[in-house]
């Protein structure tokens, strides 16, 4: 029976049922042998140093079996590189427990090891902490005269730094026709994923370290746990093939794996340590961030001024830097252009990569200034961006490897119903609700790092693939299952992938929206590689008719190898292996971008988000009652998980318009809604009509398979199209974010 490509099919998640009946296990679920847990106490100051701590009482307690803190932390790693990882800004990364000096609100600064974690937490409250506060500084707006020039670092290959000016911005700007500005503000907004942090690590007897960790890079805490705790890295494995959401969060080695790890290696035991949701916000948050822009146009619409600042938080020990304003010039050719983009170093902890980071935040401000700039023309917002839309990125003067934004528009507006949208703001009701339109288009890098995949063809003659890769609920497995299913011709399940262990072929952390693109054309690579093998092995054995033929005549289909011109020609995988005296026959393969190609185009996913609203004339509650985006990211593997990664996008964007904000006490320095009672979050009540479209997009150029990443492009757009259908509704334009009922009362 010949079997069909699976790439391009809507199937479920591979693991999908063990997820939904519980059998999946995560970090912190792991069994051990003698297993004990760490609770982590952190500062309540937010600048200043440790006097002295009083761990007596703690250790009082039976079952209390030991109190980490500065002074009695092993002697670890002592160069700030050391501490530094795949994903690290410039700066020196943080060191737990390295000294008595407060940095940040929420520091850890002792962990208790106790026979249960009910005890180490309790214990956790005996611990008497005295404290010398120092003056510290956290609010952004306050503090704009610090602003400074990012360092540049080996991140700035991933988030360059903004182009120089072109033109002259200014007096273009002064002599448009047509002008719109504005300044754009949001606050923090904290990672809250469902799973916890989580660190179970498991002491061997020879030293060798096994790590259950909540991580979306297992060879990034690999390298980390190595390099802090001086180990070789063939004795430290980082093992984590379930992570309940993490976008971004796990990007970074987070402190309870330092923690539980230490632990481990000093007591000779297995370790868990697990986060409390109060403290997952002492890390991991999208800055909160400043914009300015004015965008002017001539009297046809043509934009021919842009200018976008934005200035966004940093801590005092790393720059922590976002493409923000990057992208307007990017989507809207001018060649009068201002890009500036700054830090403000603070008292807090580093910001974190949250999903679209700068993308999203940068959107806001380009796309609210669009929706401006097309009621200053009196012109449709859809025409404008039409008008302005260009095949070249005018940013780089490089041609797009593909570019389908205009099928975006038009599409989403067809489906969505835009026609029906009646200009003038505060026409449209229904009932005493004011009903919006807006839009907005999106736009997200697309990219490509090195990887590594193993391909096997079993003693069975099934293929199974190895990538130390992670999935964080993406549906990884199961794109990359289908990915290796196609390349020789099996079905799914003939298939099986590995992955989620450092021990595996090394692929980077997880994010960007780059890891099918960077994974998939690597698992691509090696099973290209292991079908030549195949064959190779094939014409070898004995009596063989192909020995002169080239692989070019043959077809891998259904487990078999047949002629083209005689399909009844043919030999099956498990007839190779046996002539390979029953051995399996494999091959691994590194996969690298092709630099001097890519260079020479802007490679980019697309999308343009339509938005429905409803307000209610008297109390000012905002409903999103419908939302369609419309995408085109060059090839879709699987449009299923694909479109769940949309939809999570839209509902997040509907989240950082409308709820999501961590609120600051400047005066103490902290965050005072540290828990999901107070950081809210969209819930069903807050869902309705949401839709995906996916464009057909063709792209030879951005990598083998033709893919771009779904991950960060359903989000970017969301946000402003909200805030443009509240102004349509209401026309009152709210320039921060969450916009707030009291805001249009």
């Amino acid at each position: 029976m010949s079997v069909q490509p699976s790439i391009g099919k809507s199937l479920n998640r591979l693991e999908g049922h063990l997820k939904v009946t519980g059998a999946a296990k995560y970090a912190g679920e792991y069994p051990a042998e003698n297993l004990v847990y760490g609770y982590i106490v952190n500062s309540i100051i937010t600048k200043g140093k440790i006097r002295n701590i009083d761990t007596g009482p703690a250790m009082s307690l039976n079952g209390v079996i030991k109190v980490f803190t500065h002074k009695n932390r092993p002697s670890l790693a002592w160069f700030d590189f050391q501490y530094a990882d795949m994903d690290a800004p410039p700066g020196a990364a943080f060191k737990p427990l390295a000294d008595a000096e407060i940095k940040y609100n929420g520091q850890p600064i002792a962990l208790v090891i106790a026979e249960t974690f009910e005890l180490a937490r309790y214990a956790a409250t005996l611990i008497d902490v005295e404290y010398e506060e120092e003056d510290f500084e956290t609010n952004l707006v306050d503090n704009l005269d610090k602003a400074r020039t990012p360092k540049v670092g080996l991140a700035t290959f991933l988030k360059p730094l903004p182009t120089k000016p072109l033109g002259e911005y200014r007096k273009a700007y002064e002599g448009s026709y047509a002008k719109a500005s504005g300044e754009f503000y949001h606050g923090t907004e904290h990672h809250n994923p469902l799973e916890l942090f989580a660190t179970t690590t498991i002491y061997g007897k020879d030293g060798k370290l096994t790590i259950y960790d909540k991580t979306q890079g297992t060879v990034n805490c690999q390298l980390y746990v190595a390099n802090v705790f001086g180990l070789k890295y063939k004795n430290v494995q980082v093992i984590s093939p379930y992570v309940g959401g993490a976008f971004g969060s796990g990007l970074r080695p987070q402190f309870q794996l330092f923690f539980s790890v230490m632990a481990a290696i000093e007591l000779k035991r297995a370790v868990r340590v697990t986060l409390d949701r109060h403290q997952m916000f002492t890390f991991g948050h999208r800055p909160p961030t400043l914009q300015h822009t004015h965008f002017g146009a001539d009297a046809t619409g043509k934009i021919q001024a842009l200018h976008h600042a934005a200035y966004a938080e940093t801590s005092q020990f790393e720059d922590y830097t976002e493409v923000v304003v990057n992208w307007s010039n990017m989507l809207y050719p001018s060649r009068n252009t201002l890009m500036e983009y700054k830090l403000v170093p603070l008292d807090v902890f580093t910001p974190l990569d949250m999903r679209a980071p700068g993308g999203s935040t940068g959107s806001h401000a380009i796309e609210s200034t669009m929706d401006e700039l097309s009621y200053a023309l009196n012109m449709d917002p859809v025409e404008l961006r039409l008008l302005n839309y260009s095949e070249i990125d005018e940013s780089t003067g490089r041609p797009f490897s593909s570019k389908e934004l205009r099928q975006c528009y038009l599409q989403g507006a067809e489906k969505f119903g835009w026609h029906k949208r009646s200009p003038q703001p505060g026409s449209m009701k229904r009932g005493n609700k004011l009903v919006g339109y807006g839009m907005a288009t999106g736009v997200w890098e697309s990219m490509q790092l090195p990887a590594r995949a193993e391909a096997q063809l079993t003693k069975e003659g099934k293929l199974h693939v190895l990538s130390a890769v992670t999935d964080i609920g993406t549906g990884t497995l199961t794109v990359m299952t289908q990915i290796a299913a196609d390349e020789l011709g099996l079905a799914m399940e003939d298939v099986s992938f590995s992955y989620g262990d450092s021990k595996m072929p090394f692929a980077p952390i997880q994010g960007g929206s780059f890891t099918v693109s960077t994974v998939g054309s690597a698992i691509k690579a090696a099973g290209s590689a292991l079908r030549n093998k195949i064959f190779k092995k094939a014409q070898a054995i004995k009596g063989t008719p192909w020995k002169n033929l080239k692989i070019e005549d043959v077809i891998f289909n259904g487990g078999y190898i047949s002629l083209k011109q005689d399909p009844a020609n043919a030999i099956s995988f498990t007839e190779i292996i046996a002539a390979n005296k029953g051995r399996m026959i494999k091959t691994t393969n590194l996969s690298l971008p092709k630099a001097l190609k890519l260079k020479k185009y802007t490679r980019a996913a697309h999308s343009a988000a339509f938005v429905e609203v409803e307000v209610d004339e008297e109390l000012g509650i905002i409903n999103v009652t419908r939302a369609l985006t419309t995408v085109a990211a060059g090839k879709i593997i699987n449009p299923k998980t694909a479109r769940s990664q949309i939809l999570g996008g839209m509902i997040w964007g509907i989240s950082k318009a409308l709820r999501e904000e961590t609120i600051t006490d400047h005066e103490m320095g902290k965050y005072m809604n540290q828990d999901l009672a107070e950081y809210h979050i969209p819930v069903h009540a807050d869902l309705h009509e949401l839709d995906v479209v996916f464009v057909e997009e063709r792209d030879d150029i951005v990598n083998e398979l033709g893919t771009k990443g779904v991950g960060e492009i359903g989000l970017v757009a969301i946000p402003p199209a909200i805030a443009n259908a509240v102004f349509h509704a209401t026309g009152k334009r709210i320039n921060q974010f969450p916009i707030h009922f009291d805001s249009l009362l």
